[in-house]
């Protein structure tokens, strides 16, 4: 498989999706034509589903209530593995968005099979926002795309390749079916940053000839254990510090950045090499502290991704562009960025930087979502954010293991981190500690990629 390049945002042809989905145009029209009498009723109200109701996801919901300029949108369902969190989101949302909240407790459903009641709970054309875990995004995806809902997924989207195989065919299927899917990658939505990065198109800093990566900032959080909360439930709960729940830092948080960068660069990478390691995290977890990865672009330039989540050290969180001609700061947080004529960025001379404005990306997200299901625009992200994350599991595979591993490798590697898909409570963790309470780490050189 060669490495495929970046698809910009909204800027799908009309005419070649067809040529290319020919050989399924009358599926897809009478798809179409579902989906468009779900959404287009009596009131033109959608419906949403939340499956994931932490902080994310009850941030999406909110983004997702927040396009009523559009029309008519209610949140109708809503699942969650655990009760107490299901009900804390229910609440804040009710708070802020009395009318638009209809999810009585009989559409209230806790437990791992949640996602399928509240999916079915909507209709076909309606929507469904997923925000669990990233190891559980491929399977609610598929189950999304079959039951013929429009998606928004949060990120990561899947932890290995297994899971963004699955992911991808998922893709696919959605644009047979014309459903319209969302990924939550949203610095492509952030409309300065976007703006800078059709600079860089244009030539302003000459060839890009190195992009660098970097999430740097303070621990990440960890969760006690709870009383008599099963190893299983710890795990969940802490999701971010466990690989077969998150995929490492590298990925879970990296991947904005290295997102932009490809998105930049207009390619994704062919391989890797790496490293990382746990210097100063003390808590009971699997989680690297820091990663230094090089990915080799098609032209055999470069992107280094850069993470590091420790107290008492330097921070950034941003990209930076090395040109021929210039540098581009893309930071902190991926906001207010600059082009510098040359590569000094004290005191150096800003060439450009954008207007203010445009919304905020969580946002600009949702409402592009809701503006091309209620007007049939083509709008599928599947296949950049599943590439992105590939992206991190790439690095992870490379840094964990110390070798060289390649795009190939990563999408077509067997390894399987978990298997998710017939989870309950009853299910092992798939990770247990040692007699001393100590989790498997990863060891370069000793840890294999496949």
């Amino acid at each position: 498989m060669s490495t495929p390049a970046v698809r910009s945002l909204d800027t799908t042809d009309r005419r070649a999706f067809l040529k290319r989905t020919s050989g399924t145009l009358a599926a897809a029209s009478l798809a179409s034509t579902i989906a468009s009498r779900a959404y287009a009723g009596e009131n033109n109200e959608i419906k949403v589903a939340l499956v994931g109701c932490g902080g994310r996801g009850t941030g999406a919901a909110a983004n997702a209530l927040s396009t009523a300029k559009q029309g008519p949108v209610k949140l109708w369902a809503m699942a969650d593995v655990y009760q107490d969190r299901l009900a804390s989101s229910h609440r804040r949302l009710q708070q802020r968005f009395k009318d638009q909240v209809d999810v009585p407790e009989e559409r209230q459903f806790a437990g791992f099979d949640g996602y399928r009641k509240a999916i079915d709970a909507i209709d076909a054309g309606d929507v469904v926002l997923l925000a669990t875990p990233p190891a559980f995004r491929p399977l609610h995806v598929e189950y999304a795309v079959d039951q013929g809902r429009h998606v928004f997924m949060e990120k990561s989207f899947a932890v290995d390749g297994p899971g963004i195989r699955r992911v991808l065919a998922a893709g696919k299927k959605a644009d047979e079916k014309n459903l319209k899917v969302a990924g939550g990658l949203m610095c492509r939505h952030n409309i300065p940053l976007a703006a800078a990065v059709e600079q860089i198109h244009q030539g302003a800093i000459g060839e890009v000839i190195t992009a660098i990566a970097y999430r740097m900032h303070g621990p990440v959080g960890h969760k006690g254990r709870q009383a008599d909360e099963s190893e299983l439930s710890y795990q969940i709960r802490n999701y971010c510090n466990f690989t077969w729940l998150n995929g490492t830092f590298i990925l879970d948080w990296l991947i904005h950045n290295l997102d932009v960068c490809c998105w930049i660069k207009d390619a994704w990478p062919v391989a890797a090499q790496g490293q990382g390691g746990r210097q100063m995290r003390d808590k009971p977890d699997q989680l690297f502290d820091h990663w230094a990865v090089e990915y080799t672009y098609p032209d055999g330039t470069r992107l280094i991704g850069q993470a590091r989540h420790m107290h008492g050290t330097y921070s950034f969180f941003g990209d930076k562009i090395l040109g021929t001609r210039g540098i581009a700061v893309l930071g902190e947080g991926i906001r207010n960025p600059k082009i510098y004529e040359g590569h000094r960025e004290e005191g150096g001379k800003v060439a450009w930087r954008p207007e203010d404005g445009g919304g905020t990306p969580c946002q600009v997200e949702h409402d592009r979502l809701f503006d091309a299901i209620r007007n049939d625009k083509p709008h599928n992200e599947t296949e950049r954010c599943a590439y992105a994350a590939l992206t991190g599991i790439l690095g992870r595979m490379a840094g964990e293991s110390g070798k060289l591993v390649t795009w190939e490798q990563a999408l077509n590697s067997d390894v399987q981190l978990a298997d998710v898909d017939a989870m309950n409570w009853d299910t092992p963790a798939p990770v247990q500690p040692d007699k001393d309470g100590e989790y498997p780490i990863a060891m370069p050189g000793f840890t294999k990629a496949f």
